[in-house]
């Protein structure tokens, strides 16, 4: 089973995440964030990833630093349980609609990170969550990920809705993307022979 655990501490944040790649969907996450918890749990569910997450961070502040550090270690995870990449089948895409909203994610698992964003949210805040605070959380996962990330809201006018098809299309992407390729198991998807 592809695994990765990753614990980051600093003055801001006291992070561990562990991933199951090749796992049923369980999550068991506590980040402090309510509506932040809600939609990792998403990843899990839909993209069929084990996944505990434990957060504490400074959120008598606010919640920038701990769901951005949350993006830093998940993706530091991810990437250390795909290991060398070999067998992926790299490229997937999803769509994904809840009700009046309709999100695309595609992803490359290149080891080139790179984040495009286009979503728009109608409001500042989902309950006391800060809609800006998304892009940072996709930014640091992309990044520490090394993906290929873009990520398109098509159209939707609730905004739980669009932040819960965001998450819920990468997690589908993500699923399609590190599943092995049973024509190139013991391949690297690149004509470089690494990702």
């Amino acid at each position: 089973m592809r695994t990765g655990e990753i614990s980051r501490t600093t003055k801001e944040t006291d992070i561990t995440v562990s991933i199951a790649l090749d796992g049923t969907g369980e999550s068991d996450i506590a980040t402090g964030i309510g509506f932040l918890d809600h939609m990792l749990e998403q990843i899990a569910r839909h993209g069929l990833m084990d996944l505990t997450i434990r957060a504490k961070g400074d959120l008598h502040i606010d919640a920038h630093h701990t769901t951005e550090d949350i993006g830093i270690a998940l993706g530091q995870a991810f990437a250390a349980a795909l290991g060398e990449k070999r067998g992926i089948t790299r490229y997937a895409h999803a769509y994904v609609p809840l009700d009046e909203a309709l999100t695309r994610v595609v992803v490359d698992i290149s080891g080139r990170p790179w984040l495009v964003w286009k979503v728009d949210f109608p409001t500042q805040k989902i309950g006391d969550f800060d809609t800006e605070l998304f892009h940072e959380f996709f930014y640091a996962f992309a990044v520490n990920a090394g993906l290929t990330l873009h990520v398109e809201n098509l159209y939707g006018r609730n905004s739980h809705h669009i932040a819960e098809t965001c998450f819920k299309a990468l997690a589908r992407a993500l699923r399609g993307a590190v599943a092995i390729d049973g024509r190139a198991a013991d391949v690297v998807p690149s004509t470089k022979g690494r990702l």
